[in-house]
Parts: C-alpha cells; sequence; structure tokens
C-alpha cells in the first residue's frame, strides 16, 4: 500500500485516483478549485466523469503542501500550460518521490517538453512519463486497459509498474522518456485532423491514411528530438493515436469537428468545455518542425487551417494533390 498524491483533478487525475485507491492505495488529489474538492470529498463524485464514484479512502484538498506531504509518489496531471507553474507550488515539499507527468503536451513559450521543464525546475528528483491509450472515462469504470510508465530510473519504472498493475491495467516499462512523452503529445494533433475528418464525412479510407502518414511524421519529428523510433510503434505512439483518432471520448477529435463545421477557436473551446491540448500543440510542433527542418505536411496544413484561414476541404485536396512521393 502506497501514499499517492495526485496533482490535478481533471478527468484523468480522478481515474487515475479511482484505479488506485481500489488497488488499495491511499490517494490525496490536489485541487485548485474548492468547488471540485468538495464534490470529490461530500458527494464522491468527479465532475468531469458523471458515471465514476470516487472510493472513501481518496480525500482531495486545495492545500498542495497537505498533497505532496508524506506521499510515496506523486503524479502530476494538470495541463501542460499550467505545468510549470503548478510544479514551482509544490516542489519545495518534496523530498525523496519521483515525479510522474502524467500530462501530455509541451511547454508553448519554450517549445520544451514537460520532463524538460521538470530537469529544470527539480533537477534533482527523479522524474518519469506515464502514458498511451487511456481514456479517462473507460479508465475509471475498470475497462482493460494498456499504459506504459517510461523513467531514465529502473527503480521509478518498476515502483509505478508494481502500484499500477492489474487485471485491468497492464503497465508497461520503457527508458525511452523522451519517446513516450512525444508519443502522447504529438498524437493529439492528428486526433484533431481525425475530428475534421469525420466532421466532412470522409471515409474509412481516409482515416487509415491519416492515422499511417500521421504516425510517419510524429515518429519523424520525434526520432529528431531525442526519441527512439520504435517507441512510436508502441502504446504511447501508435495505440494512443489510434484511440484518440477514433473515439468520442476525445476531446481533441471533438474540437476538430468543431473546425470542421466551422466554429473558431474560441468557440470550439467553450463547446469542449476542458482543455484542448492539440491546437496549443500544433502551433508548437510547426515551429518544432522548422527548427529541427522536419517535413511534416498534415501539421502544416491543419495549421493553416486555424491560423490562416484555409478551408477544411480545401486543407484535404492540398494534401491530396502534394509532389508524388515514394512511402
Amino acid at each position: 500500500m502506497k501514499n499517492i498524491c495526485i496533482i490535478g483533478s481533471g478527468s484523468w487525475g480522478c481515474a487515475l485516483a479511482i484505479h488506485a485507491s481500489k488497488m488499495g492505495h491511499n490517494v490525496t488529489l490536489w485541487s485548485f478549485s474548492e468547488e471540485e474538492a468538495k464534490l470529490i470529498n461530500e458527494e464522491r463524485k468527479c465532475k468531469f466523469l458523471p458515471m465514476a464514484t470516487m472510493p472513501k479512502n481518496i480525500i482531495c484538498t486545495t492545500n498542495i503542501e497537505e498533497a505532496v506531504k508524506n506521499s510515496d509518489m506523486i503524479l502530476h496531471v494538470t495541463p501542460s500550460k499550467f505545468f510549470r507553474d503548478t510544479l514551482k507550488k509544490y516542489k519545495q515539499y518534496i523530498t525523496n518521490q519521483p515525479v510522474i507527468i502524467c500530462s501530455k503536451g509541451f511547454e508553448q513559450e519554450t517549445l520544451s517538453t514537460l520532463s524538460d521543464v521538470a530537469k529544470e525546475e527539480i533537477p534533482n528528483v527523479k522524474i518519469g512519463a506515464f502514458s498511451g491509450p487511456s481514456h479517462a472515462e473507460e479508465v475509471s469504470l475498470g475497462t482493460p486497459t494498456a499504459i506504459v510508465i517510461a523513467s531514465p530510473y529502473y527503480d521509478v519504472q518498476y515502483q509505478v509498474q508494481d502500484a499500477f498493475m492489474n487485471e485491468n491495467m497492464r503497465v508497461y516499462t520503457s527508458s525511452d522518456m523522451q519517446g513516450v512523452e512525444l508519443g502522447g503529445a504529438l498524437k493529439n494533433i492528428i486526433a484533431f485532423c481525425a475530428g475534421i475528418a469525420a466532421e466532412l464525412n470522409l471515409g474509412d479510407n481516409t482515416f487509415a491514411a491519416l492515422i499511417t502518414r500521421g504516425l510517419t511524421e510524429l515518429s519523424r519529428l520525434g526520432v529528431a528530438m531525442g526519441g527512439e523510433h520504435n517507441t512510436f510503434y508502441g502504446l504511447s505512439g501508435l495505440g494512443d493515436l489510434i484511440v484518440t483518432c477514433l473515439s468520442e471520448h476525445s476531446r481533441n477529435r471533438k474540437a476538430g469537428r468543431c473546425i470542421g463545421r466551422g466554429l473558431s477557436i474560441e468557440e470550439t473551446k467553450q463547446e469542449v468545455g476542458m482543455t484542448i491540448e492539440s491546437i496549443d500543440n500544433i502551433e508548437v510542433a510547426y515551429q518544432l518542425a522548422q527548427k529541427y527542418n522536419i517535413e511534416m505536411p498534415i501539421v502544416s496544413t491543419v495549421y493553416d487551417v486555424l491560423y490562416h484561414g484555409l478551408k477544411p476541404m480545401e486543407a484535404v485536396t492540398k494534401l491530396m494533390t502534394r509532389e508524388k512521393k515514394c512511402e
């Protein structure tokens, strides 16, 4: 039995809390919202997971010191844009426990991965990345799920694997933290494009092409940034790509559908109602492709849809009529 601290009370933070508590761990959730903390503590509900019940061995607090104190590991599950600021709030309370990054995305201002941000802020702390095809809605209900914990530290890999693996969650280990993290961040962009394709009523052939060529693009950039090629064909790359592109649970796919029917970025954010990592990530990936001189036609085309007024159907035509290539 472990004392597990989870920083962030959104859908994924609550789903991980439910899973950990069912395995017998003591879980303390940190929320920035008094309203969310009260809902969890008094009604045993997460507002983002209406079908799930929060077990009684989950405590939610708005006191971040209280959440971190005496914990055996910390899972950081805030949106990427709040990652650094939130980490600064509790880094002084870390003793010898590892910090496991469960957020997916980049720091937009610096184009940094979240593990690079963590290395800057907490250089003497062991860190890991927990990622894979894992919709919070399904994990919270105990649907069989496979996921990967990546860390350069073997003890961190095994600690997380032992704490979370059971008949409902199969946890694999990896030493390629960079690749696992990049796969989880970059696939959101392709899922966003899948939403546009769905709204345009394009077919299965189109989805297959998008996923396959999208995987090529994200692995191309991921390897240039230090990830291992095979990682992108595993759970955090191909696996996460499939689940986010094809599922209506995906907020990134939902956001793409909104853009596909003509909504603005602000209107899309209002309709989805939760953080949409893909919109910020598209801008980051576009800049990273230029930085590393990587050809990413899907990314550059969807960037033009978002920021240069290119119409979604014109974007499809633009991609389909590119110069001839060898696969």
